[in-house]
Parts: structure tokens; C-alpha cells; sequence
């Protein structure tokens, strides 16, 4: 038997494994999960505790149904149908969600925030072939580590039965986020993304966090309509 010391805290420990499963469970003890909006304790696998999840901002649409996302998207590009899950407010609570997901390293978040959305959606006898998700630049991804749209995906494809490609559409270079933009320059899509293989005879799902004025979602939509003979619909996090 070996004797372990964590924290000033002595303990005997036979096994290997055993240290594996006391150690999450003395950071939950020292560092334990808060929710986003009123900071109290919460089960490490959730954002936001029961009291403050009643003030998302969930949008409540059918995603057959003509929404404000859809009427967007169709000023843009042909669409099937379009969802966004959240309004994307300021102030709100969604703000705080989605920047956790992106900029705190919470990549797991977007685990809770796929059960939420497959909660909510319902495709009838509309399901989409394909997942694919907005490609982030590798010198970002590098930089943040992961995209925050994978693990949300996946976890979508995991309960829809219904395959994902991360790699479908790739981005040329590197850009500022839309909000961090200025005016004349959110219009600059042309030539942002290419498609690494032909895809034909599908109905494609195009997957993002954050809607705002749509010319990223156009640029993709674009790129796989262009290989012809498919359609595309989007789902997104949040509506701006």
C-alpha cells in the first residue's frame, strides 16, 4: 500500500484506480460547478440551476413551421426549414451560455445545450441526411482548442440516428467574429468556404451557434447548394 498526499491531506490508496476516482471528486469539493447566472452549486454536468433556467429564452419553435430564422434565411438562400433554439440577448442568459460554451473552455457545455435542443425539436418526416457544422479556421481552433460546435453535433447525431461530417466544408481564412465587425466588412463571403468532397441528393442540416446577419450561414449554405441537387436547413444555438 502506497501513501498519497493531496492538498496537505494524507491517504492510504491500494490502487491506481482509486486515485483516478478520488481526484474529480476532491476538485468537485474544492472547485464545484456554479450555474452562470446566480453562481450556486450545481451537479458538475449542468450550466445553470433549476430556479434561473426558467429565464432562458427559448424561442419555442416547431421546426417545420415559418419562424423569424427562416424568414431570414430565405432573403439569403433557398432554405427547407430553419431553428434556432435561443434568442441571443445582451443582457440575457443565453449571452452567458453560449460565451462559456466559446471562450471558458466549457467545451462540454454544448453536450447540455444538444439535450435541450433535441428536446425541442421534432423533424417529422423531414429529417435531414446530414449534420454538418460551420468550420472554425485552424489557426483559431489551435489557438481555442476545440470547435464548440463538435461535441454539440455529435451528441445530436447520437440521438437522431443521423451521421455528422465535420470536415465537409472547410474555411479558407481567417476572419473576425460577426459582432466584432464593422458594417463593410460582414459582407466579405465571397470565396470563405469550399467543399472538400461533392456531395449531391442530400438534405443537409448546417449547424452554428450564433445567427446574426446570416452571411456566414449564406457562404456555406452557398458552397453545398452549388454542388447541386440539394437542400439544405439550419439550426442554430441562438438567434441574435
Amino acid at each position: 500500500m502506497q501513501r498519497y498526499s493531496f492538498f496537505g491531506l494524507r491517504m492510504d490508496v491500494s490502487h491506481s484506480a482509486e486515485i483516478i476516482i478520488f481526484i474529480p471528486m476532491l476538485l468537485d469539493l474544492l472547485f464545484p460547478n456554479r450555474c452562470l447566472h446566480c453562481n450556486r452549486i450545481i451537479q458538475g454536468d449542468q450550466l445553470v440551476c433549476e430556479l434561473c433556467f426558467v429565464q432562458i429564452h427559448f424561442t419555442h419553435w416547431n421546426f417545420l413551421d415559418d419562424n423569424e430564422l427562416k424568414q431570414k434565411c430565405t432573403l439569403l438562400f433557398p432554405v427547407q426549414h430553419a431553428f434556432a433554439l435561443m434568442h441571443f440577448e445582451e443582457e440575457g442568459l443565453s449571452r452567458k451560455i453560449i460565451h462559456a460554451l466559446k471562450y471558458s473552455g466549457r467545451e462540454k457545455a454544448g453536450l447540455v445545450i444538444a439535450d435541450w435542443t433535441a428536446d425541442r425539436v421534432d423533424f417529422g418526416t423531414k429529417k435531414p441526411d446530414l449534420l454538418v457544422t460551420v468550420p472554425l479556421h485552424p489557426k483559431k481552433l489551435r489557438k481555442r482548442g476545440y470547435n464548440q460546435l463538435h461535441r454539440f453535433t455529435e451528441k445530436l447525431s447520437e440521438q437522431w440516428q443521423i451521421p455528422f461530417d465535420h470536415e465537409l466544408i472547410r474555411r479558407n481564412y481567417n476572419r473576425k467574429a460577426q459582432a466584432l465587425q464593422d458594417k463593410s466588412h460582414r459582407k466579405q463571403t465571397d470565396n470563405l468556404f469550399s467543399l472538400t468532397k461533392p456531395v449531391q441528393h442530400r438534405h443537409i442540416l448546417i449547424i452554428d451557434d450564433v445567427f446574426t446577419t446570416g452571411n456566414t450561414m449564406s457562404a456555406v449554405a452557398w458552397e453545398i447548394l452549388k454542388s447541386g441537387k440539394t437542400s439544405v436547413s439550419v439550426l442554430v444555438m441562438a438567434l441574435d
